[in-house]
Parts: C-alpha cells; sequence; structure tokens
C-alpha cells in the first residue's frame, strides 16, 4: 500500500462515510453461463454428486459435446459453476448466480467438487471466464451508473496477461463513468454482494461507487 510518499507492507484502511452520501456496490465476476440450469439432486459438503438426477459428470461431458469448439477449449481451461442466489425467479441471467470454482472431479463416482458448500435443491448453471466474457460483464454493469467517485479493487489475476493491456478494469470505468476520482488496489480475494448477501470472490473486479 502507498500511504503518501510512504510504501507500508501491513495495515488496513477505511473509508468513513458521511450522512448523505450514497454508496453502490457493484461486483463483475467476469463469467458468463453455458448450457442449462440444473438442480442438485445429491451433494455433500462441497460435492456435487447429482445433477437433474444424474451423475454431475454425465451432465458436463453432455454440455462438453453440445457446447461450441472455442467453449470445450474454456471449459478444459477452468471451469466454474453458478449457485443461484434467489430461487425465486422464473429464469436466470449473468448476475444471478455466486461464481465459484469447480476445483475437482471424482472419477469412481462421477461427482465434481466445488468451492463452496452444495446442497440438494440448489440451482446451479456452468460457467466459463475469457477476456471477452469479463470485459462484457464490466460494461454491462457499469451502463447508466452516475459517479462522483469510485473505489475500485480488481484480481490480480485481471491484468495485461489476461486482457492484453495493463489498465483494462481501471480504463473501463474511466470510459464509461467519467474522469471521476479513482482510487483501489489489485486484490487477492475481493469482497462485495451477490443479491443479498456479501461474499468473498477471486477473479472480480468490485467497485464502491460514490454519489453525491
Amino acid at each position: 500500500m502507498v500511504s503518501g510518499s510512504e510504501v507500508v507492507s501491513d495495515g488496513a484502511v477505511g473509508v468513513f462515510i458521511g450522512a448523505g452520501l450514497l454508496v453502490t456496490p457493484i461486483v463483475s465476476q467476469g463469467c458468463r453461463p453455458i448450457g442449462q440450469p440444473f438442480t442438485i439432486t445429491k451433494a455433500h459438503e462441497n460435492v456435487i454428486e447429482e445433477l437433474a438426477g444424474a451423475p454431475a459428470m454425465e451432465r458436463l461431458g453432455e454440455l462438453a459435446v453440445a457446447v461450441s469448439e472455442e467453449d470445450r477449449e474454456l471449459i478444459r481451461h477452468g471451469l466454474h459453476i453458478g449457485l443461484v442466489v434467489d430461487e425465486h425467479k422464473l429464469e436466470f441471467r449473468r448476475g444471478d448466480f455466486l461464481v465459484r470454482n469447480v476445483l475437482g472431479v471424482y472419477r469412481e463416482t462421477a461427482a465434481l467438487a466445488i468451492g463452496d458448500v452444495a446442497k440438494v435443491g440448489q440451482t446451479v448453471q456452468f460457467h466459463i471466464r475469457d477476456a471477452e466474457a469479463a470485459d462484457e460483464d464490466l460494461r454491462e454493469l457499469l451502463t447508466d451508473v452516475e459517479a462522483d467517485a469510485v473505489l475500485l479493487f480488481t484480481c490480480n489475476g485481471r491484468g495485461r496477461s489476461f486482457f492484453g493491456v495493463a489498465d483494462h478494469d481501471a480504463g473501463t470505468v474511466e470510459k464509461l463513468l467519467g474522469p471521476v476520482p479513482l482510487a483501489g488496489a489489485f486484490c487477492a480475494g475481493e469482497l462485495g454482494p451477490v443479491g443479498e448477501r456479501n461474499y468473498l470472490h477471486r477473479f472480480t473486479a468490485s467497485l464502491a461507487v460514490f454519489r453525491n
């Protein structure tokens, strides 16, 4: 962190928010859903054993056959799963999911391990991530947003190696919201709400948008 002209390696930063200042949180998870939603029909802890009555790996295999070659390549390089945050909705789209990593597979049981608790009856959908989807997601979330200042905390995996430019997230905020005061940091874990709850994320751009 930088404090004035001093560089420090530990500590904490807080923001005091006065009365009358509106703060809007925005979390861009940078993924897009593929295939169709499934209901978890058998699971324990963080392991999904069955999706819609079939082994989880069988459902994933069906998806891999149905999608484009480009999406299959993205599945090979990092698959994610979205957990629906509001089961009362009739249809689900990007932004309705809490995105978590698929951590591994159990070949003997055709089950999937994910980076969260898996619950029977929960709706999930597989997700993939690439630079185009991450850029589109951030732009969609910032459309029609007005700001007087912004705090931006972005994953250290969303830098030049991912987007091809060093300042994609900050640059996109400036393009869409104008030359407002902007500060923040690269992180290895970002906080922000999805639905009504706050979560710890990976690979997100998490913003606090201030408006007088």
